[in-house]
């Protein structure tokens, strides 16, 4: 098609493996079928590739600029206004990149380097790609700094990737991508890990610089969602290989394959009636419906957690010698009944995960004042002794939100389930313990043969039901799901909530469950709490607060959750 800027075509990828029998091994990634991922995008044209987790997305986009790992393969065509960049050579492709094409990370702590200053990596492509010298490059990094939207530009400059909230770090690299105005933006993620407002102002600034600069996007996401409001087209990948695609308005209002038409089904929305649980792709694909009835909660069910006006400040450094408060939790209360979930929302920074971690005893008093009451089973936890607490910590256990991270790199997942119930004295013997650690590996959906496997072994989504099973070796009344799913694709997201109201409902467990994700919220909570600034601004039951919110925060945060692509919007 004339006019194309990109154009992909018959592209397969496989990474070798190693040799086994003097053979060497492959494994494909990209193009498994019979045929390879075709696609174009053309010029002042947003195109997006969805799908979910190991689809393809990112090794195909990465191909454009051969950012793959040295065993990486690559076949076919990639076409850059006429030019195979199969065939370039390492000069032209480092001159390629960020001069002509330019990419965002999902994760902007790990693509700025900590060590040097804002001002120090925007003046980097400056120097290298347009030639300028420190002097003119440092106003350029300014006035690229103030079209991104970061506040007081100049002050930024000088500034470290660690003082920038999330979502101004990734306004940093977009600003970044964009220093050298190339003609091809690469979005890998960008929005994934922030909150529904932050992930707003992206989208509005990516689409106000592709207005300004004529710049074409492709845009990787699995949020269907989110690619109904950004893009022009959208092309579908599964396995490796492209299922669908076609202008947005199409593959929306009416997509032909079944695993499209499953990923715009199995994410929780914030109109539709909800069922009790959600359909995954496998579901959708196999034509089997949505359980429609809930069980019911018990209205006067047990308070198992009472947080009476709880606070927590940090000491923050002043001068050289001095220090001043800052405070993160202003005076929360609530209460948990037994088998009920609270959803506590609020963008980053409103106080939710800090509230989370200071009723567990997981922030300690030297780091700065607290106070307030936290009843379990009649001992205010904030006043527990250090072998008290251990106690209580069987009792109420905590998921967190990467399962990269909270999982030990060096323990088999056997060890992983085993070790708490060794420390807590739970089971007899070695061998108890461990027949009751594969019952929960059962119960968490994942095999037997998890069992001796290390965390590098599995998906985020299986992580996250190892971490689930974790917990759940020592019988806990109460879980704190801090931003829980967050990280996950659609469907691997349905599957763990399905998984935690499945055991809500077998074990009657309480939930209060961490997120900036409104839909999750309205499908899993019975009551929820809106923070800003460290207060409660707004609480009530989820059948209530989200149609009809009360306070503009609220109202400003269901206004922020993507909606998709509208019919109106297209016309």
């Amino acid at each position: 098609m004339a006019g194309n800027l990109l154009s992909i075509q018959d592209l397969k990828v496989a990474f070798r493996m190693g040799r086994q029998g003097g053979v060497v091994q492959r494994a494909e990634a990209v193009g498994r079928g019979a045929q390879g991922v075709s696609f174009d995008v053309a010029q002042n044209q947003t195109v997006a590739l969805v799908g979910e987790s190991g689809s393809g997305k990112s090794v195909t986009a990465m191909s454009i600029v051969n950012l793959l790992p040295e065993n990486a393969e690559r076949t076919g065509r990639i076409l850059w206004k006429g030019q195979d960049l199969l065939q370039a050579d390492r000069a032209r492709l480092r001159a390629l990149r960020g001069r002509e094409i330019a990419c965002v990370f999902q994760d902007p702590m790990s693509s700025l380097n900590p060590v040097y200053s804002i001002g120090d990596q925007l003046i980097e492509p400056l120097v290298t790609h347009l030639g300028l010298g420190r002097r003119a490059a440092l106003a350029r990094a300014e006035e690229l700094l103030n079209e991104v939207g970061i506040p007081d530009p100049k002050r930024r400059l000088s500034a470290y990737p660690h003082e920038l909230s999330g979502g101004q770090q990734q306004r940093v690299m977009i600003a970044m991508a964009l220093a050298c105005e190339p003609q091809l933006l690469i979005a890998d993620e960008p929005t994934t890990a922030l909150d529904v407002t932050i992930q707003r102002q992206i989208l509005e600034l990516l689409a106000k610089l592709k207005a300004r600069h004529g710049l074409s996007v492709l845009f990787i996401s699995h949020d269907l969602a989110l690619v109904g409001e950004i893009a022009d087209r959208v092309v579908v990948m599964r396995h490796g290989t492209v299922r669908e695609q076609g202008a947005v308005a199409d593959i929306f209002s009416a997509p032909q394959d079944a695993y499209t038409k499953a990923l715009l089904a199995c994410r929780p929305t914030l109109e539709e009636q909800l069922p009790a649980r959600l359909m995954v792709i496998d579901d959708h694909i196999a034509g089997r419906g949505a359980r429609t009835e809930a069980k019911p909660k018990d209205p006067a069910a047990p308070v198992v957690l009472e947080v009476k006006s709880l606070t927590k400040s940090f000491w923050l450094r002043q001068g050289v010698f001095g220090r001043k408060e800052f405070p993160a939790v202003k005076g929360v209360s609530f209460q948990l009944r037994r088998g009920h979930t609270l959803g506590v929302v609020g963008e980053s920074g409103s106080g939710k995960t800090t509230m989370g971690l200071t009723l567990l005893r997981l922030h300690e008093p030297h780091s700065g004042p607290m106070g307030g009451e936290v009843l379990f089973d009649g001992q205010n936890l904030m006043r527990l002794g250090d072998a008290q607490r251990q106690q209580m910590r069987r009792r109420i256990q905590i998921v967190f939100q990467n399962p990269y991270a909270s999982l030990n790199p060096r323990f088999t997942i056997g060890q992983t389930l085993i070790e708490p119930m060794a420390i807590h004295g739970i089971g007899a013997n070695t061998a108890e313990r461990e027949q009751r650690a594969r019952a929960l590996l059962d119960k968490v959906g994942l095999e037997a043969r998890a069992f001796a496997k290390y965390p590098h072994e599995f998906s985020g989504g299986q992580r996250q039901r190892v971490a689930i099973a974790r917990c759940l070796t020592l019988n806990p009344e109460v879980l704190v799901l801090d931003e829980a799913v967050s990280a996950l694709d659609v469907s691997v997201q349905a599957q763990v909530l399905n998984l935690l109201k499945d055991l809500q409902d077998e074990l009657g467990l309480a939930y209060i469950f961490i997120t900036h994700d409104l839909a999750v919220v309205r499908f899993i909570s019975d009551e929820v709490l809106v923070m800003k600034d460290g207060e409660v601004v707004e609480q009530a039951s989820a059948r209530d607060i989200l149609p009809a919110p009360q306070q503009p925060y609220t109202r400003r945060l269901i206004g922020a959750v993507p909606k998709g692509w509208q019919p109106q919007a297209a016309a």
